[in-house]
């Protein structure tokens, strides 16, 4: 093999091994910073050995065990040889001299609770949301400092910033990099699922700056879910969650027009639908339900999309049943903006008139102020009840208030049509 493939097989190969070397390494040191540094030096190593003796026939396991072996002398050094030994090395060291398919084979464990534990501890619910998602997207995603900068509209010293200070405060609560038993699991796993939608959602909808979507950060969200549904096997939400990214993910490319407009719902071209991803939703919400998550947050909302995703043209969607979710949603969830979204549901299935009422009280409760699709939602409903005049400065008010300069625009000309 030339050295070029060499080369591009080890890049590959790191990609894919590097968040279980780190959780592996952090699991056995407690300290995600050197267990990163020691990832680094296993590439590092790999990038000498492997042009001049081939790749190994279990690579990850040979990075895994060059990692180790550096901890070790780290360790000898520090004089902490003896006692680290049996939580990290064992016999290890006495192999050096064995050859590597036998290093290969003492390494070749399996790394899936580490991996675990390790998402586990990035959305540790001690961290802020937005530590937690950099974190994730760090050590889990392996997206570099300036990747996160730009999927959030930050800079590299903030997210560096962010991140050393999130992996100080795990240090400093002494956390096991373990997958929490009883209760903790499922208040834990309840903060995994809101990071990986948080990262999904920035991706899907953008709160600010020029582009509607981002489908990098998308597919990162998506690949975290598979991750975990691959992990955990029997929690529904997972899979409800999987369900709910898939199927939402399937309409990216027909949200936008090629100069980056939005194209809503109705009137996007179906044809351009990602089929394999719906069915891989569809798979992932069967899932769920037959894991008894039918009622979970997340299924329901995988539910909705799946009713979307189903209806081959606009008037082909069921509306009611979108509204009946959006019920059940609405007591399992409750929230203001639950609440808005079922008076739109609502709308469409039973005319306007119905929904002007609902969306008037989520308005008197003043919780969504300073919520755009608040007064889009208004303005859209008056516009389908023949109201136009008033649907005008509704759907000012909701430009006024967004972030995204595309969204602004689509409302903008949303206003414009409503005549003066």
């Amino acid at each position: 093999m030339a050295a070029e493939d060499i080369h591009r097989t080890i890049e590959t190969v790191y990609r894919m091994e590097r968040a279980k070397l780190i959780a592996g390494l952090a699991r056995m040191l407690r300290d995600v910073g050197q267990a990163e540094e020691l990832a680094q030096d296993a590439l590092v190593a790999a990038l000498t050995d492997w042009p001049k003796n081939g790749v190994p026939r279990n690579p990850g396991a040979w990075l895994m065990a060059a990692a180790k072996r550096r901890a070790i002398d780290g360790f000898r050094r520090k004089k902490m040889l003896d006692r680290k030994h049996a939580e990290i090395g064992r016999d290890l060291d006495d192999a050096r001299d064995d050859s590597m398919e036998a290093v290969e084979a003492a390494m070749d464990d399996d790394l899936g609770d580490e991996l675990l534990g390790l998402i586990f501890t990035a959305c540790h619910p001690i961290l802020t949301r937005e530590a937690r998602a950099a974190l994730t997207l760090r050590l889990i995603a392996g997206l570099t400092m300036d990747e996160i900068a730009r999927a959030f509209l930050s800079n590299e010293a903030t997210i560096s910033q962010r991140i050393l200070r999130a992996k100080k405060k795990i240090a400093e609560a002494g956390l096991t990099f373990e997958v929490p038993r009883g209760p903790d699991r499922a208040e834990r796993l309840a903060s995994v699922l809101e990071v990986v939608y948080l990262i999904f959602n920035e991706g899907y909808a953008a709160t600010s700056g020029d582009d509607l979507v981002r489908p990098a950060l998308c597919a990162e969200a998506q690949r975290l879910g598979r991750i975990l549904a691959g992990l955990t096997k029997d929690e529904p939400e997972v899979f409800g969650l999987l369900a709910l990214m898939e199927i939402q993910a399937s309409r990216l490319h027909a949200r936008t027009a090629p100069d980056g407009a939005a194209i809503p719902l109705g009137e996007q071209n179906r044809a351009r639908w990602d089929k394999l991803l719906i069915r891989r939703g569809l798979d992932a919400l069967d899932r769920a339900i037959t894991l008894g998550g039918a009622d979970g947050p997340y299924a329901l909302q995988a539910a909705l999309a799946a009713c979307h995703a189903r209806a081959r043209r606009m008037e082909d969607t069921d509306w009611a049943q979108i509204a009946a979710i959006y019920d059940r949603l609405s007591d399992v969830m409750p929230s203001p903006v639950v609440d808005l979204n079922r008076a739109v549901a609502h709308g469409m299935a039973y005319g306007p008139e119905s929904a002007l009422p609902m969306i008037e009280a989520i308005e008197a409760e003043g919780l969504l102020e300073n919520y755009a699709p608040l007064p889009a939602a208004r303005a859209d409903t008056l516009f389908r009840a023949g109201r136009a005049g008033e649907a005008r400065a509704h759907f000012e008010r909701a430009a006024a208030l967004t972030k995204n300069s595309r969204e602004r625009a689509f409302l903008l000309k949303r206003a414009e049509a409503c005549g003066r």
